[in-house]
């Protein structure tokens, strides 16, 4: 029988998921694992070495070889033959950054999240500082807290997301990227909503909340290419 394969540790999620080349004249697409994207994210963004990634990602040096080897093959295919690369799935597990204050949840119970400020639903997901975090048993709201976030830009609030335990999003404002993390960490997303952050909860929990197709983050001007709304989660570590 073979040996399972050990998960890598990856930072967060990437703030930008995918790249084409002009006017989407992509041939084909080259899929990167997030564990590939980690290593070149490490070892050629960070100038970190093979061993000092190995111990970030908690996995053998050869280990970070052969997948560091196959990142750099993919992007050179894409480079050279003109293909999109797409940034998706892999076997990885998210550094856990979440606060102690967050308690676990039961099988049985939903987390909304929804983006926090004053009250209201924050309209800007990139640059959201709290959530409001609603624990949801037998269609009623059982637990509520309101919890700083530990990262600025779309990947790191994703990944925080993923580690509270949260089922569900609702949130104003949210690019493309950030979309494609919600879906990549299982969260169903409710986007594009203003107002009262309790009242959102109240009509989701009576199935009256809209779910917008294109919640596309807006703002006024402020470029944020593929979904980014922030710095990347990780200068911790630069």
């Amino acid at each position: 029988m073979p040996r399972p394969q050990k998960s890598r540790r990856i930072c967060c999620y990437p703030d930008y998921w995918s790249f084409a080349p002009d006017q989407d004249l992509a041939k084909d697409t080259v899929v990167m694992s997030l564990d590939e994207f980690e290593t070149i994210r490490l070892i050629d963004h960070q100038a970190k070495t093979q061993e000092q990634c190995a111990a970030e990602m908690n996995v053998a040096r050869t280990t970070v070889t052969a997948i560091y080897e196959s990142a750099r093959k993919k992007l050179a295919v894409a480079l050279v033959e003109g293909k999109r690369i797409l940034i998706s799935g892999g076997n990885y597990i998210l550094d856990n950054t979440i606060s102690e204050e967050i308690p676990g949840k039961g099988s049985k119970i939903m987390r909304i999240a929804v983006t926090y400020e004053n009250g209201q639903i924050f309209q800007h997901f990139g640059r959201t500082e709290k959530f409001k975090l609603y624990d949801i048993a037998d269609g009623k709201v059982i637990n509520e807290q309101v919890v700083s976030t530990n990262g600025a830009g779309h990947g790191a609030l994703a990944g925080f997301l993923r580690n509270a335990d949260v089922d569900v999003l609702i949130c104003g404002g949210i690019g493309g990227g950030a979309q494609m993390a919600m879906q990549e960490a299982g969260i169903t997303l409710y986007g594009g909503n203003a107002g009262d952050a309790d009242g959102a909860v109240a009509s989701f929990l009576a199935d009256s909340l809209v779910r917008n197709d294109d919640p596309t983050c807006d703002h006024h001007g402020h470029g944020h290419g593929e979904g980014n709304c922030g710095d990347h989660c990780c200068g911790k570590h630069e």
